[in-house]
């Protein structure tokens, strides 16, 4: 029955983390448009799939614990990801001086202190939970761990990026 379980949980995992990119696609495309909702969704893509390629080369257990990890972190990137975007939608009314690659970097710095902030304080819950949490919440943790300073930089170097390449292609097209 071990084995059958196993094949079980894969497929629930993979249908849980493909059903929640989707809503958080669909909620993003309707609060900005599609070409945001990609761009965080390939970070949050990233950021699972780093948090995943730690537990292989660690040589982790996959069980139940760690798809609500990589749930969580899916969460936790996207809500940096909509803050940077909201202020770059913001200062897009604001600044009429300066390229949309202006707009965004100073979004991304206006924005910066904040996550490194959050980021910092819930990694002191995390690694409290890595050295102290016990057996049972370790991979969890250390999942965590992972997947939120992974969400930090997709965030900066990979969703604003992809929006300022995009953002230039229909620029060029014009």
């Amino acid at each position: 029955m071990g084995p059958a379980v196993g094949k079980n949980l894969k497929q629930n995992a993979a249908v849980s983390l493909m059903l929640g990119l989707a809503g958080i696609l669909v909620y993003v495309m309707i609060r900005f448009n599609i070409k945001y909702a990609i761009a965080g969704v390939i970070g949050l893509l990233h950021d699972v799939l780093i948090a995943v390629g730690a537990l292989a080369l660690t040589h982790r257990q996959f069980d139940l614990t760690i798809v609500a990890a990589l749930l969580t972190i899916a969460g936790y990137s996207i809500n940096d990801t909509i803050v940077i975007y909201d202020r770059i939608r913001e200062n897009l009314r604001l600044v009429k001086k300066g390229s949309f690659i202006d707009v965004v970097n100073l979004s991304v710095n206006q924005t910066l202190g904040r996550t490194i902030l959050t980021t910092g304080v819930t990694m002191l819950v995390v690694v409290a939970l890595l050295f102290f949490g016990g057996e049972v919440l370790n991979n969890f943790a250390f999942c965590l761990f992972i997947g939120f300073i992974s969400g930090v930089y997709s965030t900066v170097y990979i969703s604003s990026p992809l929006i300022i390449s995009w953002q230039k292609k229909i620029v060029a097209k014009r």
